[in-house]
């Protein structure tokens, strides 16, 4: 069977199913949303039609006469084929479901399958919308097969209203960067990357493990913008950070006059992010009792709001992240087994930053010209070679965050084209000598332009011999420069700074730092 689209839009789908109702009740419901369609009963039959042609999707039931959907969804991926894939299972079988999201289907339906809920996910799956579906004739449902629990066939509500989709505005196009905002040449950045493509190519729940700081919602919006739901909503929500008494409300919603201050209905996060993603962060904060009902939304698709009495049913993504082992809150009892089963199908691990120091350049440049642009300085500072060699001798405790902060406070300290070492305010007993060794700051990080005051200092020439202590090398050049320039203006602090760039704050901030006594300094009238 096949239709012309009523959008211009010819999407092709290969049906599999053995129950012949069942396969009639599919195609009547996709044909009327303008798809092409064509039905299997077997996985032989179904991987005959595949050899013939290609698909925009195919939509398998789990259990098939002579094996198994995933013996198509492995067949596909050994092929190289690029159909999404969608899996029907019976209910209450999540290690199914589960099975074939890390085999690689796009998302999986259970049963009974709820054909509202099914239209949307073939939509999402093919980057549309669902059309406005009239309400459902009876006489048009196909006769019960007598094996099929009645159920199977209903679910479909009488009158069905439009899916309206959420676009970005024109103007937060820029947001759609994420992924090209993870800076960084290192082995693990690139892992991670190529990780990110591939995830999100699929609905499967994904789990980010990191340490504070290290940017699993960069991460997230990496994998919402680069999936087919890339123009719906992102929400993101931080479940540390809401009361436990609201926990309810905020992510399912409520009706008005449900409780006190009540005074008219409200979307919670679930609704907000319908047809889109919801990035639960510091999931391993939520309580025992918020876990039990967030594991039923999840696995049924659906929400009911505070006093309400009918579920709703909702389409979203689920992203997670915790800086904790979640498998060690499972075994302490403090976090459900069946939740977390559910939300680590996918476990991507998002490296700190120490562990890819490299980037700390790359990283750095991107966060000024970002930092710069927001207070309207221009042109960007950029670290001087002293400043790189002091970062990238540092663990970072606090990772991105942290050096984000670092650069926030040194772009306000250094008021010049360039940002020092000083301006950093790292004090030397953090700083990691372990991570000095091979390291040459001169040959790394050669950052100033030809004739630069920074090259014409010579701390882009490498001495002869290798000093033994970079950091008390590269303090004795900035000491003898700063005690040259203070000589020449007679020790006037305000002159000398400015014959380097520096403005009075900061030439007293390096005097200090150095140990250039303000006896000295004040042998001057300022």
């Amino acid at each position: 069977m096949s239709s012309a689209t009523s959008d211009g839009l010819a999407f092709s789908l290969l049906v599999v199913d053995d129950e012949p109702d069942l396969r009639t009740l599919y195609e009547l419901t996709l044909m009327r949303e303008g798809y092409h369609l064509e039905t299997a009963g077997s996985v032989a039959e179904a991987l005959t039609h595949l050899q013939r042609r290609h698909y925009s999707a195919v939509i398998t039931d789990m259990r098939l006469p002579d094996g198994s959907g995933l013996d198509i969804l492995h067949w596909l991926e050994q092929q190289s084929r690029d159909e999404k894939t969608l899996v029907i299972t019976a209910y209450g079988s999540a290690e199914n479901a589960v099975e074939a999201l890390k085999a690689g289907a796009y998302d999986y339906l259970t049963k009974p399958v709820d054909l509202r809920q099914f239209r949307q996910v073939v939509a999402s799956a093919l980057g549309r919308q669902p059309q406005t579906v009239p309400a459902v004739v009876p006489s048009l449902l196909p006769a019960k097969s007598p094996s099929q629990p009645p159920q199977v066939i209903a679910k479909e509500t009488v009158k069905e209203r439009p899916v309206l989709a959420k676009p970005v505005p024109a103007a937060a196009a820029h947001l759609l960067t994420a992924l090209s905002r993870l800076a960084g040449k290192s082995a693990a950045i690139q892992e991670l990357r190529s990780l990110i493509e591939k995830v999100s190519r699929s609905m499967a729940p994904v789990l980010l493990q990191g340490e504070s700081g290290t940017g699993k919602e960069l991460v997230a919006r990496a994998i919402h913008d680069s999936g087919v739901r890339a123009r719906q909503r992102f929400v993101a929500v931080n479940c540390g950070a809401i009361p436990e008494q609201l926990l309810e409300a905020e992510f399912f919603g409520y009706r008005k006059g449900a409780f006190t201050g009540a005074n008219e209905d409200r979307e919670g996060f679930f609704q907000a992010a319908d047809g889109g993603t919801l990035f639960l962060d510091e999931i391993g904060d939520l309580p025992l009792a918020m876990q039990s009902k967030l594991l039923r939304s999840i696995q049924e698709r659906s929400v009911r709001p505070v006093g309400a009495v009918a579920e709703a049913s909702v389409n979203v993504r689920i992203l997670s992240a915790t800086h904790k082992d979640l498998g060690a809150e499972v075994a302490a009892g403090r976090f459900r087994q069946d939740l977390f089963y559910r939300l680590n199908v996918i476990q991507l691990r998002v490296p700190p930053l120490r562990e890819r120091i490299e980037d700390v350049p790359m990283i750095g440049e991107r966060v000024l010209e970002r930092i710069a642009a927001d207070a309207g300085v221009s042109p960007v500072p950029k670290l001087t070679p002293a400043a790189l060699a002091q970062l990238t001798r540092y663990a970072f405790p606090g990772n991105v965050r942290e050096l984000e902060n670092l650069l926030h406070r040194a772009l306000a300290l250094s008021g010049g084209e360039w940002i020092d070492a000083g301006d950093l305010g790292l004090p030397e007993s953090l700083l990691d000598e372990s991570q000095l060794a091979g390291l040459d700051a001169a040959d790394e990080f050669d950052l100033a332009p030809a004739g630069s005051a920074a090259k014409g200092f010579g701390l882009h020439t490498a001495p002869a011999d290798l000093p033994s202590d970079l950091a008390s090398y590269l303090d004795d050049v900035e000491r003898d420069i700063l005690l040259r320039a203070l000589t020449q203006h007679r020790f006037n602090r305000t002159a000398a700074g400015a014959s380097l760039g520096l403005s009075l704050r900061q030439i007293r901030y390096r005097m200090a730092r150095l140990g250039v006594t303000a006896d000295e300094a004040d042998q001057g009238e300022d």
